[in-house]
């Protein structure tokens, strides 16, 4: 399980830093739509980290509120996941 945690935030990372790469030499773009999809599939991590390095899609507030809105969703997922777990193992 951590290594395809590892391998999603790699190709995160590298998507966005590709997309970044893309938009300074006025390329066709990766659409906002797959950057999402990534970061929603597990790559929150890699996502953020390559927001930060490369600077990329960090003043663009509709990006920024739908990154938010799915980092939300992960984490009512993750807590859900866990309070059944612990539901479970109390019975």
């Amino acid at each position: 399980m951590l290594y395809v945690f590892l391998i999603m935030n790699l190709i995160a990372f590298t998507v966005f830093g590709v997309d970044k790469w893309k938009a300074v030499q006025h390329k066709r773009r990766i659409s906002e739509f797959s950057l999402l999809i990534l970061t929603f599939l597990g790559g929150t991590v890699g996502a953020i980290l390559a927001m930060m390095i490369f600077r990329h899609k960090v003043s663009k507030k509709s990006f920024l509120w739908k990154f938010g809105i799915i980092i939300l969703i992960q984490i009512f997922i993750i807590l859900f996941i866990k309070f059944k777990i612990l539901n479970i193992k109390m019975c």
